[in-house]
């Protein structure tokens, strides 16, 4: 008999901004758990953006974001032996 699948666990928004966004960029570059390393390095970085461009860091990283998800979402097609990725409305 399998086992029951784990529960979600809630993302918490993180101490700064309050976004559940930057939380899940902190963790993507957490490395061996040292989770304030991860959020010094983020948070430096979003001041460095501040200081450069003269917006909110945070901004900059949310427009960031909106840039590169995808328009379309697409599956896996296939016909015949070949594959093609058809766009899913």
């Amino acid at each position: 008999m399998r086992r029951s699948r784990a529960p979600q666990r809630p993302v918490a928004p993180d101490p700064r901004f309050q976004s559940r966004l930057v939380t899940a960029f902190t963790n993507k570059v957490l490395r061996n758990g040292k989770k304030s390393t991860a959020e010094r390095i983020v948070y430096g970085a979003f001041d460095r953006i501040e200081e450069q461009t003269g917006r909110p860091g945070i901004d900059v990283f949310e427009q960031a974001v909106r840039n590169i998800t995808p328009i379309i979402e697409v599956k896996p097609r296939r016909v015949g032996g070949a594959t093609y990725q058809v766009p899913v409305s």
